[in-house]
C-alpha cells in the first residue's frame, strides 16, 4: 500500500446563511485506502465532501484531491454516489451504468460491456436489461454505486452509500467496496452506521458539530475507551467480590467492570493467592460504536461550555 495522500484538506470552512456547517476541518486519506468519515446526522459530513469533489468551494481552507489544488480537473478520475439518489427511471440497468461512464469520458460500447459484467458480478445479472423503474429501490441503488465506478475511477466518493438498503444489498456493498479498493482505488465514504464503518474502513475520521474530533484507525478509536472484563467466580463464592475493582456490577452468572490501567493479571494474581477460583473471565475491547458515542457526547458537551 502506498503511503502517498490521496486527499489531503486543511482547515476547511463553509458557512450557510450565518451557519457553521463546516468548522476547521482536516482531513488526510492514504491513497489506496477505505477511509470512513463518520459522524451523526447534520454533523457536516456531505459539505465537507462536497467540498472536496469541487461541488462547493470552502469559505477557508485548502484542499488537494489526487494532487489538484482544483477537484474538478481529476473528475474524470473520481466516482461519486452522492446522498440524493437518481436515476432515469426509463433507462435499462447496463445503460444507466454506461451513461454514467459516459460522463466520465468513457466510451458507451465499453460501459454496456463493463456494466453487464459488473452487475453479474454483483449478483445482478438477472436485472441487466431491466428498466431502473421496475428495479426495487436496493437494486437501483446498487446500479447507480456500479455506475459511479465503471470508469474505473482513482477516487471514489460514497456520500451515506448504506442507507435504505436491505442487509443482503448491504453486503454486496461492503464486498464491492473492498473490491475496489484491492483494485487500488481509494475509497471515502460517510456514514452514520457504525458497523459498516468498523468492518471496511483502514482509517476513518469523526466529525461532530462540524468539527474534526478524530482520526486515526478502527483500534485506534476502540482504545480511546478502557477494556472491560466479565469474571464469573466459582459456585458459593461471595468473598471474591470484594477484590474486584470499584464500579464491578453484577450482570448475570458473575461481574462486569472496567479492567483497571495496571492489567487484569495484578487482579487475577491476587484472587489467585488468596484461594478464589475463576469459572470464567473475557475481556473485550468497546466497539466502535461505544467510542463513536463517548466522542461525540464528549464533543457536543464541549460546545455547550464554549458557548456559555
Amino acid at each position: 500500500m502506498t503511503h502517498s495522500l490521496a486527499i489531503k484538506a486543511t482547515g476547511l470552512v463553509k458557512d450557510f446563511g450565518g451557519r457553521r456547517a463546516v468548522d476547521h476541518v482536516d482531513m488526510a486519506v492514504p491513497a489506496g485506502t477505505i477511509y470512513g468519515v463518520l459522524g451523526p446526522n447534520g454533523a457536516g459530513k456531505t459539505t465537507t465532501l462536497r467540498m472536496l469533489l469541487g461541488i462547493i468551494d470552502p469559505d477557508a481552507g485548502e484542499r488537494l484531491v489526487l494532487g489538484h489544488t482544483a477537484p474538478r480537473a481529476v473528475s474524470a478520475r473520481v466516482g461519486y454516489l452522492p446522498e440524493e439518489r437518481g436515476l432515469y427511471p426509463a433507462m435499462k440497468a447496463r445503460d444507466a451504468i454506461a451513461f454514467m461512464g459516459a460522463l466520465r469520458g468513457l466510451s458507451w460500447a465499453t460501459g454496456r460491456t463493463r456494466g453487464a459484467e459488473m452487475l453479474e458480478a454483483a449478483g445482478l445479472g438477472h436485472a441487466v436489461d431491466q428498466k431502473i423503474r421496475k428495479l426495487s429501490k436496493g437494486m437501483a441503488q446498487l446500479v447507480q454505486l456500479l455506475g459511479s465506478m465503471v470508469h474505473r475511477p482513482d477516487l471514489l466518493v460514497l456520500d451515506e452509500p448504506f442507507s435504505g438498503l436491505d442487509p443482503v444489498n448491504q453486503e454486496r456493498l461492503e464486498t464491492l467496496i473492498r473490491g475496489e479498493r484491492d483494485r487500488g482505488a481509494t475509497i471515502l465514504f460517510s456514514t452514520h452506521v457504525m458497523g459498516h464503518a468498523q468492518r471496511l474502513c483502514d482509517r476513518l475520521t469523526i466529525i461532530a458539530g462540524g468539527r474534526h474530533r478524530f482520526e486515526g484507525t478502527v483500534m485506534d478509536a476502540r482504545a480511546t475507551l478502557p477494556m472491560r472484563a466479565h469474571f464469573v467466580p466459582r459456585p458459593g463464592d461471595e468473598a471474591v467480590r470484594a477484590l474486584l475493582p470499584p464500579g464491578a456490577a453484577a450482570a448475570g452468572d458473575g461481574f462486569d467492570f472496567t479492567v483497571p490501567e495496571e492489567g487484569i493479571e495484578p487482579l487475577l494474581v491476587r484472587m489467585i493467592g488468596q484461594g478464589h477460583g475463576i469459572a470464567g473471565l473475557s475481556i473485550e475491547r468497546p466497539s466502535l460504536h461505544d467510542a463513536f458515542v463517548r466522542l461525540v457526547n464528549a464533543a457536543d458537551a464541549d460546545d455547550r461550555e464554549t458557548a456559555k
